[in-house]
């Protein structure tokens, strides 16, 4: 009897370049790196200007911003959003990294521009990378998003 089994090849990968800072932005970066792993996916993010600053510590203490396009809509979702007791996108991105492999990058480039460095983040970082390196990686990815 022949048994078949699905091998996990280098596309079972989603990459996700994060360069907003907006809750609107954020908020599907947590969902998609779940529904990911879900997947069976390996999932990578890297994380470079403002969406770098969003994992920085203390970022989370401030107010949300939401982008230009939907800041007239923000209090209302916001409000909704607590009401259905929706997890901040920060705890969905914790929750898809429990359930998979998810891994979060820092753009060096970036923190060298910024000042700051792997300590300025809270723990979700996993390393720092260069472009180089994440481009590399992400080549060989099934699905490649910019948010």
């Amino acid at each position: 009897m022949l048994i078949r089994r699905k091998v996990k090849n280098m596309a079972d990968k989603m990459s996700i370049i994060l360069f907003s800072g907006t809750v609107d932005k954020l908020m599907p970066v947590g969902i998609l790196a779940s529904g990911g792993v879900a997947m069976g996916m390996d999932v990578e993010i890297f994380a470079t200007f403002w969406g770098l600053q969003a994992l920085s510590k203390g970022a989370s203490e401030q107010p949300p911003r939401m982008s230009k396009d939907f800041e007239d809509m923000a209090p209302m979702m916001m409000q909704m959003m607590q009401e259905k007791n929706v997890p901040s996108w920060i705890d969905t991105l914790k929750n898809a990294k429990e359930l998979g492999n998810v891994k979060v990058y820092a753009c060096s480039m970036t923190m060298d521009l910024m000042g700051m460095n792997k300590d300025s983040f809270i723990d979700i970082v996993d390393d720092v990378v260069g472009v180089g390196e994440f481009v590399d990686n992400a080549k060989d990815a099934k699905i490649t998003l910019f948010i």
